[in-house]
């Protein structure tokens, strides 16, 4: 499997902050390993990111024009450096979603900014990379319509809000219910779970209505957001699945597209462990997930694959 990363290009933060940074540069590291070949990405251009945001949202992240509760929203302190690498993450899910309707997968190693607006950037996001990847396809004639099967923790309310008045966009997310954001933006299909669901719980609700999304959305791609904070250890999750019951949730979601022969483009969205190590071999997990043949078991049959690390 093919994949695409933006880890070269970094921003500066305070010490301390929550967002893992040097969790892209590791999950790069390791991804050899598990039989992935990581390229260096493109950088999304203005015309691409206007598929998504508007032009005054765009001015204002480019010339660092953020008022302060711009900046407190997104949770990132502007540089120049992070627009750099927001652009490249951006570009990270068009080429990976390019290569996934040849190759039938492909990744981007991050990427599934799902809480930027048409113009607002919010928790941790400054572009939606997935909404530019489904219009940038959509207006090329490549795609007609799109999956989008978000299972980060929290709510894609920006991806949401994006979608909310196009039939040819299905969006399904398994959410924690508890959890940010706190003012939601309705999806086709979800499913929202107290804090402390664990593998049981998430993998019952998954296995019965991923079947109902696949079949509603009669897609010609999947963009699959691969969050690695529904994680018992995640500081930011609530949840409590165990690292196993992440593989199993990852070996679902491939399994069941490749049934349906949907071509699917994986981001690794978000994840906040303490060690970070622990993100980082779900993350490699994942990825290791889809560069391997898929199997018609979704619950049943073979162990799933050693996490790396």
């Amino acid at each position: 499997m093919k994949a695409f990363a933006h880890d070269l290009y970094t921003y500066p933060l305070p010490p301390g902050h929550r967002f893992p940074l040097a969790k892209y540069r590791l999950v790069r590291e390791g991804a050899a390993a598990v039989g992935v070949a990581v390229a260096d990405t493109r950088v999304a251009s203005r015309s691409e990111l206007l598929l998504a945001h508007s032009e005054p949202y765009l001015d204002r992240v480019e010339a660092g024009a953020f008022a302060r509760r711009e900046e407190l929203a997104l949770g990132l302190p502007w540089s120049p450096g992070l627009v750099e690498r927001a652009r490249r993450s951006v570009g990270a899910t068009l080429e990976a979603a390019e290569e996934a309707l040849t190759a039938d997968v492909a990744a981007n190693v991050g990427g599934g900014t799902h809480h930027a607006f048409s113009d607002a950037g919010r928790g941790f996001c400054v572009f939606n990379d997935v909404v530019v990847a489904v219009r940038s396809l959509r207006g090329a004639g490549r795609i007609r319509r799109a999956l989008i099967v978000d299972l980060d923790v929290h709510q894609g309310d920006g991806t949401h809000a994006a979608f909310l008045a196009d039939p040819d966009t299905f969006t399904f997310s398994v959410n924690g219910f508890r959890n940010y954001p706190f003012r939601r933006v309705p999806g086709d299909l979800e499913l929202d779970l107290d804090d402390g669901a664990a593998d049981d719980r998430y993998l019952d609700g998954l296995a019965r209505l991923l079947p109902q999304a696949i079949a509603r959305a009669r897609a010609d791609v999947c963009f699959y957001l691969a969050g690695a904070d529904p994680y018992e250890g995640d500081r930011l999750g609530r949840l409590a699945l165990s690292i196993q019951g992440l593989s199993e949730r990852d070996r679902l979601v491939r399994n069941a597209l490749a049934r349906a022969g949907v071509p699917v483009c994986v981001t690794l969205a978000g994840g906040y462990a303490n060690p970070i190590e622990d993100t980082v071999r779900i993350n490699l997990t994942t990825l290791r997930t889809f560069a391997s043949p898929s199997s018609r078991g979704d619950r049943a049959g073979s162990a799933p694959p050693s996490p790396a690390g």
